[in-house]
């Protein structure tokens, strides 16, 4: 099978059009050269794309032996490559969509519409391949990449389709951590209370008085896609203000923190940490003199770093080494997941007590420091990895 690589973006046209003629190698040449290099499959967005395939991590790559390789979205997967890893994140449009099929058991199921047999495994539901136009574009897209990874186990898929959907469901993106009760010398790991309203937003004050949960309150779209909207986050403060927020959501009880929030990302077995300013602390005071919601944008992508910033070492001081690497492990095997990372929040006043209020699946690597490093040196231990099986069989 043939593979073209990706244009460089600042090469003319007509170094295209002859990089495209130099592309009609034989298809033993080009295997040949392939065997060279750890090839890895992409398909993401186009702003995906542009944050974190930047010229310094594409050109550490292949001085390292990675190629980057643009994935044809309208072409069959198995049509493509080879590849040694398929990296991959879906839009958070596409993500909508395929929630609203995969995870709605109401979702009429059509036998006529089956042209395989081949049976895909999805968490507590079992898929089909479809072939019609009944069914989405992106629902094609993930049950391919599904399909992928069952008919070319050599291959690493970065990361598994059903394993991401967890990450995409507030309701049950911290689930993992709660039931960890994560809790040692180094200090304890939970979630803040919260409470899940799928609708009817009249019945939130008596919904939160059951639940227990203390005002002011957070409040975030259910569905964690990935989009603008996601990301998006309100502050309620008075009971009959509740009522103007708009369901499907989930509701956290607001944490008081020192207005620093860490970021913890994690690329396998690398763990790096930085600080982002957050909301600030609220005061009984404060809180009584408020009513109202306030809506914030994303707010610890829209404020600026805190690494650098006269912090007071209470609140400033990062989570111990031991028990973030303890929480990622855990997490790596739970979640079954190697790329993601967490946001993280310190109970302002204890010192131990850490708050994990988020979860997100490839997050913004290239805002995370030396991350060209860190990702080309966890791809090629993949590759290294796949190597060493197939020596062994």
């Amino acid at each position: 099978m043939r593979m073209k690589e990706e244009f460089s973006r600042d090469r003319s046209d007509e170094e295209a059009e002859g990089e495209e003629t130099t592309s009609q190698f034989s298809v033993g040449v080009l295997q040949q050269q392939q065997r060279k290099l750890a090839v890895v499959g992409y398909a993401l967005t186009s702003k995906k794309t542009k944050s974190f395939l930047q010229p310094k991590l594409e050109g550490l790559a292949r001085n390292k032996g990675i190629l980057f390789v643009a994935i044809d979205q309208n072409r069959p997967l198995s049509e493509q490559g080879p590849f040694d890893i398929v990296l991959h994140k879906l839009t958070g449009k596409e993500w909508r969509q395929i929630l609203e099929v995969v995870l709605d058991l109401s979702f009429p199921f059509n036998p006529d519409l089956i042209v395989g047999v081949e049976a895909l495994s999805l968490p507590g539901i079992v898929c089909k391949v479809f072939a019609s136009e009944d069914i989405s574009t992106p629902m094609a897209i993930f049950l391919a990449f599904q399909e992928y990874r069952h008919t070319h186990p050599e291959v690493t898929v970065l990361d598994p389709p059903d394993a991401i959907q967890h990450l995409h469901n507030r309701q049950s993106m911290l689930q993992c951590v709660a039931d960890m009760n994560l809790s040692d010398s180094y200090g304890k790991v939970g979630v803040p209370k919260q409470l899940v309203i799928k609708r009817d937003a009249s019945s939130i004050p008596e919904a939160v008085t059951k639940a227990g949960l203390s005002l002011p309150i957070v409040a975030k779209p259910l569905v964690a896609d990935g989009s603008a909207k996601s990301h998006e986050l309100s502050l309620a403060y008075d009971q009959y203000s509740l009522r103007k927020l708009e369901p499907p959501l989930v509701l956290q009880e607001f944490v008081n923190h020192g207005g620093v929030l860490f970021k913890v990302y994690i690329v396998g077995e690398t763990i790096k940490v930085v600080r982002r300013f957050s909301l600030p602390d609220i005061t009984k005071r404060e809180l009584s003199r408020n009513a109202g919601v306030f809506q914030f944008p994303r707010v610890s992508c829209a404020a600026a770093s805190a690494d650098d910033a006269d912090l007071d070492p209470s609140v400033g001081e990062l989570p111990p080494r031991p028990l973030l690497e303890r929480l990622a492990k855990e997490l790596r095997r739970r979640l079954g997941l190697r790329l993601f990372n967490l946001d993280i929040i310190r109970e302002h006043g204890a010192r131990d007590h850490f708050y994990v209020i988020d979860i997100n699946y490839f997050p913004g690597y290239g805002k995370m420091p030396g991350y060209e490093h860190i990702f080309t040196d966890f791809l090629l231990s993949l590759v290294q990895s796949q190597y060493k099986k197939r020596s062994c069989q």
